[in-house]
């Protein structure tokens, strides 16, 4: 029960809260289908086609959990897989950035700390430089995270496993379904309203670009991080990437030890 507890809450429903009912739901029309994906692989690479080893295109995820009303058919089992890869393809794109952009001694021109501490530097690796900043620091960036998470599932005018359209953020001013106890100058997404007059046509073409850097960002990131714990893994990147010898996959190791508990 915990764990279909914490599913629900992680997409956002609140159906998982409610007694199954014997009336079946009506079906929803759905934004994108298997016939749609093998299209855009077209248009995101007309070099590779459509690729799905896994077949996880034919997939019903959570079909068999009455409780969970979103993953009734295999368009919202697409739909939860397209907004996956926008999304982690986002974050990648910003991971990598930041990447580069800590290993090259970037820093905010403000301390980091109330007390007036600098950003640590820990000689250009950025994996050492997140094991150097304060643990409220790290819960402080891990809890926005979160808050953007929960606000993405939970603020959309219609969910993209109910028919919305994978990769649409809601806005975080003036949203007509969730509110903010307090000003937010700008949104997370298209924050100078610069895509707002953009064309359908631009728009799409726009999201094959977005998707396309994602994907190569997510190679990238995870090659810097493969190079950085292991030496000569990644050749085009041996002696570029700092070597660094804790564990990215453990972002607290450096604050609890572990075998001393």
């Amino acid at each position: 029960m915990f764990s279909k507890l914490v599913l629900a809450l992680a997409l956002g429903t609140a159906a998982a809260f409610q007694a199954p009912v014997a009336k079946p739901a009506s079906r929803v029309v759905m934004s994108e289908t298997k016939a749609d994906l093998e299209a855009l692989a077209k248009e995101l690479n007309p070099v590779v086609p459509f690729w799905d080893p896994l077949g996880l295109a034919d997939q019903t995820f959570w079909a068999t959990e009455p409780w969970l009303a979103l993953g009734s058919t295999n368009e919202a089992t697409i739909g939860w897989l397209r907004h996956a890869e926008i999304k982690h393809g986002r974050v990648a794109m910003a991971a990598f950035v930041g990447y580069l952009a800590g290993a090259n001694g970037v820093q905010f021109p403000w301390p980091q700390t109330l007390k007036g501490d600098p950003f640590p530097y820990a000689g250009g690796s950025p994996e050492a430089q997140w094991d150097a900043i304060p643990l409220a620091a790290k819960w402080q960036i891990i809890s926005v995270i979160a808050f953007l998470e929960l606000w993405g599932e939970c603020a959309l005018d219609t969910h993209y496993m109910k028919g919305g359209k994978p990769g649409v953020y809601p806005p975080l001013v003036n949203n007509a379904n969730m509110q903010i106890p307090h000003p937010v100058p700008l949104n997370l997404f298209d924050p100078f309203n610069l895509s707002a007059k953009a064309s359908p046509e631009k728009k799409a073409k726009g999201l094959i670009a977005e998707i396309n850097n994602g994907r190569l960002a997510m190679i990238g990131i995870m090659g810097f991080l493969a190079e950085a714990k292991v030496a000569g893994s990644v050749p085009f990147l041996t002696g570029v990437v700092k070597p660094y010898d804790g564990d990215s996959m453990a972002p607290f190791l450096s604050d609890f030890d572990m075998f001393n508990l």
